[in-house]
């Protein structure tokens, strides 16, 4: 495993660690090696896995569910 155990971090670094790998995420996939991707993805995974069962019941934006796309007509959303 890369990193701290993201169970071992507390909710602001967490949240920290999320915003790091989030704002690196496009350039690893642009430039970076084969491994780099992966260890990013698994890297990735762990930590929004933790951010989840933290957080479990946390609220959904309207625009951000399926029915909130339909509302804006965004392409490939199958008609209501």
């Amino acid at each position: 495993m890369t990193g701290v155990d993201p169970g071992r971090l507390d909710d602001q670094q967490l949240m920290k660690e999320l915003e790091s790998i989030h704002r690196t995420r496009h350039d690893t996939l642009l430039h970076g090696s084969n491994d780099a991707l992966r260890t990013h993805n698994e890297r990735m995974a762990q930590l929004e896995g933790e951010y989840l069962r933290r957080h479990p019941r946390r609220p959904a934006s309207a625009g951000r569910t399926r029915d909130g796309a339909r509302e804006r007509g965004c392409a490939g959303a199958p008609p209501a």
